[in-house]
């Protein structure tokens, strides 16, 4: 779990940000001129350590602690399936639960994950992804962070992410990298 350390980088809250409580899920406003130190910096998101508490801080309010809030993503004019398909997967390896500092993918969460071309000529993607544990508090933020950042991509009009748990999820769908950093090798 991310608490603060002796690295752990102090902020101060420059304007009311919404934030999310870790793990509970609960979305919460976090005053301004509030002090806390970021203990997770990942994905465009930060972990916060605010009295006690951590609170997740969506890329969208990074100025709320005096960082940047992530530029828009480009697409060459007339990309292809290929090239769109790509981009989804950066995006998915951008959504890292607040508490575990390996993406998404390389936590072997995304079970599969396809486009569709619909009428307009806009796309459609389609996540199966699961969590760690059925019961996980952050797992409407993780499913909305990785809707969020498909639908950033230009030419996807939706992404429709399915929250299964079968099969359900253990350390062996984990990348060997993942393994190697969590110590579960």
């Amino acid at each position: 779990m991310s608490t603060y350390h002796s690295t752990s980088e102090p902020v101060r809250f420059e304007r009311d940000c919404p934030a999310v409580m870790v793990p509970q899920g609960e979305v919460v406003t976090l005053p301004a001129g509030q002090a806390g130190y970021i203990t997770q910096a990942l994905g465009g998101s930060f972990t916060v350590f605010v009295e006690g508490n951590l609170f997740r801080i969506a890329g969208t309010d990074a100025d709320a602690i005096g960082k940047d809030v992530p530029a828009p993503l480009e697409l060459a004019e007339g990309a292809g399936d290929e090239e769109v398909e790509k981009l989804v997967w950066q995006q998915l390896r951008t959504c890292f639960d607040p508490e575990i500092p390996i993406d998404i993918v390389e936590l072997g969460l995304v079970y599969d994950c396809d486009l569709e071309t619909l009428d307009d000529g806009r796309r459609k993607v389609n996540v199966r992804m699961t969590l760690t544990a059925p019961g996980c508090g952050m797992g409407e933020v993780l499913i909305d962070d990785v809707r969020t950042k498909i639908e950033m991509i230009p030419t996807v009009a939706e992404a429709d992410v399915d929250l299964v748990f079968d099969p359900p999820w253990n350390h062996t769908m984990m990348s060997d990298a993942a393994k190697l950093e969590t110590g579960m090798f």
